[in-house]
């Protein structure tokens, strides 16, 4: 089949980043539409297959992939082909649910780490609903990042392979997506992720083992790598940080 074709928002890492990881430490080829051409013809090209004409299968939002002829939206979905075909996953049904499993949960961590800034609304600014903002944040810093993260250190405990992943013995997409989701609430919180990282080593150490794979590693380093920004899923607002 066809190389892959992944199509994000330019200029943002978003839920494409979990995607672009699985991709790169894949080591597979593909194309990243967001770091093509101007970044208004990259938006309108991943607008124009939002709305494809006769498309049976049409995403909902970005991030989606292209291959071949099929086209599969939401960032859980894609890592879910991936994994299988890649070696990014088990090979058994159960392993590759309870992969799937921990995506979804790193997806609903996600969520709420972006509505921390737009809690009332993604159609107003940030400046729209700052008091609502401020006290969506204070709960999310105090009880729901270290719930999200005690559960996945619990995880890494309770692995009977040794408690380095979080699926098995091997890396999965999972350590890939809980890395960066690691990564993303250190650049928007960096007081209130550092308390809760101090509580889940296990977390912490498996990030920093993922960013340490040489092909991670590589992509970090590179121009790939989209840096975090005050326009995607995790910004730093310092009013919002314990």
């Amino acid at each position: 089949m066809a190389s892959y074709e992944l199509l994000y928002w330019p200029g943002l890492q978003g839920r494409g980043e979990f995607v672009r990881l699985a991709l790169e430490e894949a080591g597979v080829a593909y194309r990243d539409i967001a770091q093509e051409g101007e970044e208004g013809e990259a938006s309108s090209l991943v607008a124009a297959g939002l709305t494809e004409a006769g498309l049976a299968t049409p995403p909902f939002a970005p991030p989606y992939l292209r291959h071949g002829r099929r086209v599969i939206g939401q960032a859980a979905a894609i890592l879910l082909y991936l994994g299988d075909r890649h070696g990014l996953a088990p090979k058994t049904e159960t392993g590759r649910l309870w992969t799937h499993q921990l995506q979804l949960t790193i997806a609903d961590a996600v969520t709420e780490a972006h509505d921390t800034h737009h809690p009332v609304a993604s159609q107003l600014y940030y400046e729209d609903q700052k008091p609502e903002a401020k006290r969506r944040a204070e709960d999310f810093c105090r009880h729901r990042m270290p719930k999200f993260l005690g559960w996945f250190e619990t995880v890494l405990r309770r692995n009977p392979k040794g408690g380095k992943h979080l699926v098995g013995a091997r890396v999965s997409y999972a350590d890939l997506s809980l890395f960066q989701l690691v990564a993303g609430l250190t650049y928007a919180f960096p007081k209130a992720s550092r308390r809760a990282l101090r509580r889940t080593p296990q977390v912490a150490a498996l990030a920093n083992a993922v960013a340490g794979r040489p092909r991670i590693a590589a992509y970090l380093a590179s121009e790939r790598r989209i840096p975090f920004n005050e326009y995607g899923i995790f910004r730093r607002y310092p009013e919002l940080d314990l």
